[in-house]
């Protein structure tokens, strides 16, 4: 039943990227120029107006970008989907969990599109594929993790309150300015408050891990990835207990 449930997910995310393609000119050409336009316009501020750029820069900021947009369009998307999908819930006994699974498997595929621009940038700046870069694979497979127990917990909290949509938006944005996507958080001197920031916010240990392996061909730690696998596995175990637990208190504050 688990793979009927995961096909139906991974159909029903494509039938929908394909709809919004099908609205665009551009169509699936869109997903690859939304990140480099977003990309070019903050490096032309850090880098020419407020001259906070340096080596590499460009490279340095797509990485964050790409990263943050897959996070926090995912997280933004899932906790709308059960709302938005309150018809087919009030008919079909399905379970919660696979409404917000699409719209993350939706952003993730148009993310995968923004990662060809990402290793095309890596490309031109100098930085070629090595054998480190395997890397990349499990660190997007614990970022997949994170924004599934993330998403799918924003989404029982938006179910419950409308409030909780503008907190999440307002969570967003501080995640922006707080995971180093504009700047480096290894420049921090204190050691202890970088261990802090790198513990308390997965996404910036997760952007700094990217950038380690894709810019300096570094191994990973794999144990300075203990805090966002925590995180990410508590919000899914978290979500799904509360996902068959609230069945019903879900759907009733859906249809109240």
């Amino acid at each position: 039943m688990l793979i009927k449930y995961l096909q139906l997910v991974d159909v029903q995310a494509k039938m929908k990227m394909k709809a919004q393609a099908n609205k665009l000119v551009l169509s699936y050409l869109w997903w690859l120029l939304e990140p480099l336009l977003l990309v070019s316009l903050f490096y032309v501020v850090f880098e020419y107006l407020l001259n906070r750029g340096g080596e590499n820069y460009f490279v340095f900021l797509i990485i964050g970008k790409v990263i943050y947009l897959w996070f926090s369009k995912s997280v933004i998307t899932a906790s709308h989907a059960l709302e938005q999908n309150r018809g087919i819930i009030g008919q079909r006994p399905l379970p919660k969990w696979i409404f917000p699974l699409v719209n993350i498997v939706e952003s993730t595929y148009k993310a995968l599109i923004s990662f060809v621009l990402l290793f095309i940038a890596l490309h031109f700046n100098g930085f070629n594929l090595a054998a480190s870069h395997w890397q990349v694979i499990p660190l997007t497979a614990l970022m997949f993790l994170l924004i599934c127990g993330l998403g799918f917990f924003c989404s029982i909290l938006v179910s419950i309150a409308q409030d909780f949509s503008n907190i999440i938006q307002l969570g967003m944005m501080g995640v922006m300015f707080g995971s180093g996507i504009f700047w480096d958080i290894n420049m921090i001197q204190n050691d202890s408050l970088k261990a802090w920031i790198f513990t308390l916010n997965p996404i910036a240990n997760l952007i700094n891990a990217y950038r380690q392996v894709l810019m300096n061909y570094a191994t990973l730690n794999y144990i300075d990835l203990i805090p966002p696998l925590l995180i990410g596995c508590s919000f899914f175990i978290l979500s799904l207990f509360l996902f068959n637990k609230f069945n019903n208190f879900i759907t009733r504050n859906l249809f109240s």
